[in-house]
């Protein structure tokens, strides 16, 4: 096979592994179709067969996507992350985080979700969201110990599992619901987060600006 054939191939591969992802996450598990992907992508009929023969293949290859797609977030992370950030500064990273995965895209979070319960069923997935909870985990300890807070992969998993946990709530749940169980303030909900999970950290981050307490909408 030549190079660029094989970059053809490639391509075609992550626009059609990115468009399941887009499917997983406006249809659910059950909407995930070789059919569906192939509208999605706009490509002839059969071409995501052709690719992935099978459905369990298909999710696979979405589930592997996704991992590397968070395995480039956590070298952008790795890469930015300031000299001297202060504990401080870390946590108030974690409700941007979550208005990010909740208010402003969705759809990574609700494939996850998806991709999570196939993962009961199906090893393949399991794999591919194994190696990215554990890529997660040891970014987040390895930015924690940037900012000279103690911790561990452990703790980091903790705090992921919290965190995904909480936004599927946040998705989930009606407005009055989330006020009635007091997950109205995305801002007191990612800090309370952070400190849950992270040993020797103490709640001190004053409340933000009245214009930055906007209920689970804003």
């Amino acid at each position: 096979m030549s190079r660029p054939h094989r970059r053809r191939s490639d391509n075609r591969r992550e626009l059609l592994c990115d468009c399941a992802i887009s499917v997983l996450a406006a249809e659910g598990g059950r909407g995930l179709t070789h059919r569906a992907v192939d509208r999605a992508a706009e490509v002839p009929e059969g071409t995501t067969k052709n690719y992935f023969p099978t459905r369990e293949s298909l999710l696979e290859a979405a589930a592997g996507r996704m991992t590397r797609l968070h395995a480039e977030a956590v070298g952008r992370l790795r890469e930015t992350t300031p000299h001297g950030i202060t504990p401080t500064q870390v946590a108030r990273l974690y409700p941007g985080l979550l208005r990010r995965a909740v208010r402003e895209d969705p759809t990574q979070l609700l494939a996850m979700v998806e991709l999570y319960l196939e993962a009961v069923r199906r090893p393949g997935v399991r794999e591919a969201l194994g190696r990215m909870a554990a890529s997660n985990a040891r970014a987040s300890a390895g930015l924690h110990a940037a900012a000279g807070l103690p911790g561990s992969p452990r703790d980091a998993g903790v705090l992921d599992a919290y965190f995904l946990g909480t936004a599927v709530t946040l998705l989930a749940l009606p407005d009055e619901a989330l006020r009635t169980v007091g997950m109205d303030d995305l801002h007191a909900l990612g800090t309370r987060l952070f400190h849950a999970a992270v040993p020797g950290t103490a709640d001190d981050d004053p409340a933000p600006p009245a214009h930055h307490q906007a209920g689970p909408t804003g």
